[in-house]
């Protein structure tokens, strides 16, 4: 399979992959959107065991990596254009869109599916189906919103992970975000940010958690505050799912 290089660093991630081959396993029937289909690879697993795959990647570059893997599939259709401007003129039993990122801030996740899921029949499924997003307090030196390369040091972390939101694909999600969040701090230091955990429900069964290349940890520096065990603070945290980290604005106080 051809395959550009930031889509070989997909293909390394083998926690990913195998959740996705597992999922798009089971549910592929019918007719399938792959939306944001990069190198093709989710679409060559659903084409066997689908009617026809109508596939949309709107990187002319990386369409046409997608086009040469895709050649030998009579049922797959390939599209390079962007997915929101798409009329598609069969509904689909499946649609694959695996833009989601941590947050779902930073990709066009949902967007994407605000504007295609007309588009899915009633019985149909969406792969993933949803999201799990948590956040716990932490000390860190960051200047600015950036994700989590290796591990955290357990001395920065100031909570245990609090699950602040569930998000189900199918129904219609609200873009612009703001949650008001009390956090119990389990261990006395500065409390100077938050990281946010995104876990990812391929089927109802089957949920992936971060990967190198699949949600990795968002560490967002906050305001300091010098906290003790058993108090807790609450934090106030806003952003746009897609439209990028700069959307990011968040707070924290002590709860007297």
């Amino acid at each position: 399979m051809k395959i550009p290089s930031y889509h070989q660093n997909l293909l390394s991630d083998t926690q990913r992959l195998t959740a996705f081959y597992e999922a798009i396993k089971e549910k592929s029937r019918g007719i399938i959107y792959d939306l944001g289909t990069g190198s093709g690879i989710f679409s060559s697993w659903a084409a066997p065991l689908a009617s026809f795959v109508y596939a949309v990647e709107k990187d002319y570059r990386t369409a046409k990596f997608a086009q040469k893997n895709l050649k030998s599939f009579k049922n797959v259709s390939l599209q390079i254009n962007d997915a929101k401007n798409i009329t598609f003129n069969e509904k689909a039993d499946l649609i694959i869109c695996e833009m989601v990122d941590t947050a779902l801030i930073d990709e066009e996740q949902v967007p994407v599916l605000n504007a295609v899921r007309k588009y899915l029949k009633n019985s149909g499924d969406i792969i993933p189906c949803g999201v799990f997003n948590g956040v716990e307090a932490v000390h860190l030196k960051n200047s600015h919103p950036i994700y989590q390369e290796g591990n955290i040091s357990q001395n920065e972390l100031r909570s245990k992970l609090f699950i602040y939101d569930k998000i189900d694909f199918k129904e219609y999600i609200k873009e612009k975000v703001e949650y008001n969040i009390n956090i119990p701090i389990n261990k006395t230091g500065i409390v100077s940010g938050i990281r946010i955990s995104t876990f990812t429900l391929l089927t109802p069964k089957i949920i992936c958690g971060t990967t190198p290349m699949l949600n990795p940890p968002l560490l967002i520096p906050t305001n300091q505050l010098n906290m003790k065990k058993d108090e807790n603070i609450f934090v106030n945290l806003k952003y746009t799912m897609g439209g990028g980290l700069d959307t990011i604005r968040v707070s924290v106080e002590r709860i007297p």
